[in-house]
């Protein structure tokens, strides 16, 4: 099957939460997992990438308001919207997500792309969510 038929085959899911992306160093994220009270609930969508210079975590906003004390000086970028493409994909699919970002790079969209197992995901900012969905919308089956 094509990208384009893949896409076709789409559904896109606006998650009403709004999200923070948040740059952790390692003794900020120990101190969020020493206590349990300030770690992400297991009833939110969140993510956890550890890389060599730093750990990033996205929460919602609940979560966010929940740690931010705890985590005063962290760097924090806020205002974001998780947009999730309802298509499970196989690891041999190629240029699927490639083509998303095409088309909203060519719509002049900023973008923070998420990939997890088996569904990919956007974080985009509040003031470009309407714009991403008009622009996706001529691509994909469903828009929720």
């Amino acid at each position: 099957m094509s990208v384009a038929e893949l896409l076709k085959k789409t559904r896109v899911e606006v998650s009403p939460e709004t999200y923070f992306v948040i740059s952790l160093k390692d003794f900020e994220w120990h101190k969020l997992l020493e206590n349990p009270e300030l770690s992400p609930r297991m009833t939110a969508p969140f993510m956890i990438f550890k890389d060599k210079w730093e750990i990033t975590l996205v929460i919602d906003e609940t979560d966010f308001q929940t740690c931010r004390h705890a985590i005063r000086d962290a760097k924090v970028e806020g205002g974001f919207r998780l947009v999730s493409f309802d298509m499970p994909m196989d690891f041999f699919v190629v240029g699927y997500f490639a083509e998303i970002t095409k088309i909203l790079a060519q719509a002049n969209i900023p973008i923070l792309a998420l990939s997890a197992f088996s569904r990919d995901h956007l974080l985009i900012k509040q003031e470009n969510l309407a714009k991403t969905l008009k622009v996706l919308g001529e691509y994909v089956e469903e828009l929720c």
